[in-house]
């Protein structure tokens, strides 16, 4: 475990313009491009580019270092276990105006999406995020540094808990398009301690 060899990531789908190097993944995004599924808008996108890796490790952690140059109405990149069309999480920052943007996560269950957020400034343009997994529960932490994590959230995947894939996204779901860049890939031991 440690610093991630990006050979092992596979695109689920790919962007019409990126660039892979040794620790650098470069994404630019193109509009109309989102993950959601049903709850509450009613509608359904299932086309923004997604990079992963596959495991069939219960425990476990990756990290990851965004930077973006958002500007537009939602558009957002970050991390994201994408086993189907209709489940999936993912974990970003959205932006929604000058003054701030929207740091949260969805998770799809059977087609059905959630959405949970917390305001924070639209100067930032840079989030660490690390995904933990134990079994088929998984916790989403973001950091500033890389090294002070503060909890998101805490789901399930009901088809969660054998093989996976997890990795990286961005898209942007209006008539937009950014340049999102991914660094500081790691995999370490679950970090997500077990609950005494």
């Amino acid at each position: 475990m440690g610093l991630i060899d990006l050979k092992h990531f596979v695109w689920t789908r790919q962007p019409n313009s990126f660039s892979i190097k040794k620790d650098l993944v470069e994404i630019q995004t193109i509009p109309n491009t989102d993950l959601w599924q049903r709850t509450y808008y009613g509608f359904q996108n299932d086309n923004a580019p997604v990079l992963q890796m596959e495991t069939e490790e219960r425990y476990f952690s990756f990290v990851v270092k965004t930077s973006f140059e958002s500007k537009h109405r939602f558009d957002q990149c970050g991390i994201v276990l994408y086993l189907d069309s209709e489940n999936w999480l993912k974990a970003s920052i959205e932006y929604e105006n000058e003054n701030y943007q929207r740091l949260g996560s969805v998770v799809t269950n059977h087609g059905y999406s959630d959405w949970a957020t917390t305001d924070i400034s639209s100067e930032v343009k840079e989030m660490w995020y690390r995904l933990s997994r134990r079994e088929s529960d998984y916790c989403i932490e973001c950091s500033t540094d890389g090294v002070a994590f503060k909890q998101m959230r805490i789901c399930h995947l009901w088809d969660g808990a054998g093989k996976i894939k997890f990795g990286i996204y961005a898209c942007s779901p209006v008539e937009s398009s950014f340049k999102a860049r991914f660094t500081n890939f790691s995999i370490t031991e679950c970090q997500w301690k077990a609950h005494v």
